[in-house]
């Protein structure tokens, strides 16, 4: 937190220094001006007093009873039995058996080598039906492990088991993870540390006020651009807090965390119900060419030349995705327009926001997103229309929303230039859930005293592995992670913040060139037909015929394998 402080007494020194340009400052700019001043002064007293956070709170003993495990229930560890206990004997079945359930239909998981019918579930679900019916007849002992907690094994699981399955295997890397996970839970350190988020709550108050002050309790256009930004720094480290509670990773009560994230809307202007429906199959199905909503950006961006390929259907959009003339031409200069879209994506997540609160589907907390972005939508429009000219209106959205653009940078970084698969993952040893996450994604090596920048994004493959570990806590299991790469000659991937983004603007530039390519198929559509014999033929291996999965290699480490594009060179 030293460079929260340091931005956070420059930005109030600046304010000062700024106070009213020459005129008598009024009542509401110098509380504006108190109040960051004082938000500041208490994020420094607690930096001066609390220890940096990354401790549990108390460590167990080691367990070594194999049929009790390590859960999470609101944060705090329990030992709790691995299995349900069953009344009646269990019929037995293959995993081959278990995979034929894969749809709406009948959809059949396998947790901790147990069989669960989860059909009749699949719309109750709160994290909606779409992780459900991506991992539908797949083993998802590790997936369930870290998005549930100690509760729904205990009292949802057992109504839905319907049997045992025989013939899994664990392989030991595997097993080596979740060891990672036993020990974190060991430790303690799936408990936040409130002391943490007390110093983001100074943080993020010192930053709005000072916001609020340059721009509305200053009078030089100067100040009113330097509070823009001030204002888009703000929504970026707010939408960290969005993560962690839309994650359930602060208090971990999944209502309680879900509905004061839903009033935070009211501040930066993202709805949470939008946010965790897309962001939950994100993790799921990460990178999946027609199951990853966060790759589908379609006429505006193409992470590889396998997406312009051929039309395909999006499964979390409900529609074709293919190159049209419009796409064509954003596609073919994507690695120049990168950065400005980057500068405005913030309105299209206001226009995915709004359409999902809107939509028929059952959502929580529907009626308190939509008071809050009206809330949001008052005071924006408020403030802008106070600034003195249009140009200022105008210049004031153009310089907050792309100082914000730094969230949406820092995670498609985190993912574009990381593999690619068709269909669905988690088949086999080469591409179950932590080999997975981690070829589909990379960290950012960053210096501890810039965590905060980074608001937790650049630990995202600790983050992916362990979704419900605390934000402070990360970079003690990125160094269990690590060691366990290490041991099995898993790739690691994590570049410096810059690397990451000319990797990005690599990736992107290799689409630009295969979309230039195209011809017109017999789909109507721009197709890559002539870029087929200038790509690898390594792929995923997934569920459809078309799926592929880099493998281990026969030392047992990782081929960095990309679907139609060569990665670079692995270190």
């Amino acid at each position: 937190m030293l460079g929260s402080l340091a931005a956070g007494f420059v930005g109030t020194a600046a304010g000062f220094g700024t106070a009213s340009d020459g005129v008598d400052e009024g009542q509401m700019a110098r509380m504006l001006r108190l109040g960051s001043t004082a938000a500041a002064a208490a994020l420094a007293v607690q930096i001066c007093i609390f220890e940096r956070a990354g401790k549990g709170s108390k460590e167990l003993e080691k367990n070594t009873d194999k049929d009790l495990i390590f859960r999470e229930e609101e944060g705090k560890t329990l030992l709790v039995p691995l299995r349900p206990k069953s009344s009646k004997e269990l019929k037995k079945y293959t995993v081959e058996e278990v995979a034929k359930h894969n749809t709406r239909e009948s959809i059949w998981i396998i947790v901790d080598d147990l069989v669960y019918d989860l059909t009749r579930y699949i719309d109750k679900h709160p994290g909606g039906p779409l992780m459900i019916e991506n991992m539908a007849g797949k083993d998802c002992t590790d997936v369930f492990a870290n998005y549930h907690s100690a509760r729904v094994y205990k009292q949802m699981l057992p109504p839905m088991l319907i049997g045992q399955a025989t013939n899994v295997t664990v392989p030991p890397h595997v097993q080596d993870f979740r060891a990672i996970r036993q020990e974190l839970l060991r430790r303690g350190l799936f408990e936040t540390d409130m002391r943490f988020y007390a110093k983001m709550a100074a943080w993020l108050v010192s930053l709005f006020f000072l916001a609020l002050y340059l721009s509305v309790g200053c009078t030089s256009t100067s100040s009113h651009m330097a509070g823009a930004a001030v204002m888009g720094l703000f929504w970026q480290q707010l939408a960290g807090i969005g993560h962690d509670m839309g994650h359930s990773g602060i208090t971990h009560h999944f209502h309680f965390d879900h509905a004061f994230c839903s009033s935070l809307v009211g501040f930066m202007g993202i709805s949470v119900c939008w946010w965790k429906r897309n962001h939950n199959t994100h993790h799921i199905v990460c990178n999946s060419i027609e199951h990853d909503p966060d790759i589908q950006h379609l006429p505006a961006l193409a992470v590889s030349p396998e997406i312009i390929k051929k039309p395909f259907f999006s499964t979390y959009y409900k529609e074709i995705k293919a190159l049209d003339a419009v796409a064509r031409f954003m596609v073919s200069y994507e690695h120049i327009l990168f950065y400005p879209i980057m500068m405005v994506a913030r309105f299209n997540l206001y226009a995915q926001s709004l359409i999902q609160l809107f939509a028929k589907e059952p959502l929580h907390y529907r009626k308190l997103e939509l008071c809050s972005f009206a809330i949001y939508f008052t005071w924006v429009t408020a403030l802008v229309l106070s600034l003195p000219t249009w140009k200022e209106t105008f210049g004031w959205l153009l310089v907050s929303h792309a100082v914000s653009g730094l969230l949406h940078v820092q995670i498609c970084c985190s993912h574009f230039s990381m593999d690619l698969y068709h269909g669905h993952a988690y088949n086999d040893a080469s591409d179950e859930w932590y080999i997975t996450q981690l070829k589909t994604t990379m960290n950012f090596d960053t210096p501890p005293m810039f965590d905060w920048v980074h608001i937790g994004l650049q630990f995202q493959i600790e983050h992916h592995l362990f979704p419900r570990l605390p934000r402070h806590n990360l970079r003690e299991a990125r160094r269990l992670v690590r060691e366990v790469c290490a041991k099995h000659q898993i790739h690691y991937h994590e570049p410096g913040f810059f690397q990451a983004n000319w990797e990005t603007l690599k990736c992107l530039w290799n689409t630009a060139k295969a979309a230039r390519l195209t011809k017109k198929g017999d789909s109507g559509f721009y197709e890559s037909i002539l870029w087929d014999g200038l790509t690898l033929t390594a792929e995923f291996k997934g569920a459809s015929a078309s799926s592929a999965v880099s493998p281990l290699n026969a030392a047992g480490g990782e081929t960095r394998a990309r679907v139609a594009r060569m990665p670079g060179k692995s270190p």
